[in-house]
């Protein structure tokens, strides 16, 4: 069973950065596949990054790419994504969402795909 609790949000100026985590309490985070989307208020849960089980090949929104950067550590059931140059418009709730694959290579962008999800964790971002 996969139980993702993510952290690290919170409130920001605009240019500054956050680091969020999400951490897996159960012992098979190396079958998943993870990624972060986010959802403001009145908008749709979007993709923001992906990562491969490996951690060797990632994906990124165009909105984000370039500021931001999705890890993870096997070792420590943890993903992580490190966001910079934070803009105002990055203000929503983050979710980390893990889906199980036998590939070590692929992700996912699509967010029917993924078969957890986190709690999510508010990044606000002001002017």
């Amino acid at each position: 069973q996969v139980q993702l609790v993510e952290s690290g949000g919170g409130l920001v100026q605009a240019g500054g950065s956050l680091r969020l985590s999400c951490a897996d309490s159960g012992r098979t985070f190396e079958s998943y596949a993870m990624g972060w989307f986010r959802q403001a208020p009145g908008k749709e849960r979007e993709f923001v990054t992906a990562i491969s089980r490996n951690g060797g090949n990632t994906n990124y929104a165009n909105s984000v790419k370039g500021r931001f950067t999705i890890s993870r550590d096997n070792a420590k059931n943890t993903v992580y994504l490190q966001m910079n140059s934070l803009k105002p418009e990055d203000t929503a709730v983050y979710y980390c969402a893990a889906k199980f694959t036998y590939s070590w290579g692929n992700y996912y962008e699509d967010l029917a795909q993924y078969n957890y999800w986190g709690q999510g964790t508010q990044v606000t971002v002001s002017s």
